[in-house]
């Protein structure tokens, strides 16, 4: 799959997200931070879907990584398809799931 390497409408250089992510902006911050195409994509149309304040509102539903056992978190890993999460510590899957 090749990467659009257009620029962006802002002249920046960055990659242009594509016409699926609804608030640029909110993207590039999320990948500037470390998140994954997908996770800022999604978090982008949420954010444009429901305006920035309520997403920033919606996190916490769910206790922390730490707080859940070991089982649940590979039953949480095999839902986003990360792979190897059998042979992963409780640490690593914390990880991988943050970082997915």
């Amino acid at each position: 799959m090749a990467e659009n390497t257009s620029r962006n409408k802002s002249g920046s250089g960055k990659a242009d997200p594509g016409p699926s992510v609804k608030d640029p902006e909110v993207y590039e911050a999320l990948r500037d931070d470390g998140a994954s195409k997908e996770k800022a994509a999604r978090i982008a149309n949420s954010a444009a879907a429901r305006g920035r304040s309520a997403v920033g509102r919606k996190g916490g539903e769910h206790g922390d990584y730490e707080d859940w056992k070991v089982e649940d978190l590979r039953h949480r890993a095999a839902d986003l398809g990360i792979e190897g999460r059998s042979s992963m510590s409780k640490s690593e899957l914390i990880d991988a799931l943050r970082n997915h």
